[in-house]
């Protein structure tokens, strides 16, 4: 199994703003097979080195995530938090 772990930081960080884009992030439940679970969290902290996002996703396999990458409802995604975003960071491991 993979684990995808990504955190954003947003260009606007205002709560309400965080709250609309977890939820634009929480819109790929159920719509791409290969993403068996996934979770949205929002940073409670808020930090001067938080980031604001956090998703969390699982996989079955490399090929797995690489069909979501590429997913058509992901890319709609990627357009939307280029947009948004400030910063991101990812990893991806494996687990049992």
């Amino acid at each position: 199994m993979i684990t995808h772990i990504v955190l954003f930081r947003l260009k606007d960080r205002s709560p309400e703003n965080i709250e609309r884009t977890a939820e634009v992030l929480r819109s790929m439940e159920g719509k791409i097979d290969e993403l068996l679970s996934l979770e949205i969290g929002v940073d409670v902290l808020r930090s001067g080195r938080s980031y604001d996002i956090a998703l969390t996703a699982k996989f079955d396999s490399l090929e797995a995530l690489g069909a979501y990458q590429v997913h058509p409802v992901h890319q709609e995604i990627v357009r939307y938090m280029s947009e948004a975003g400030e910063a991101s960071v990812s990893v991806d491991y494996e687990t049992n």
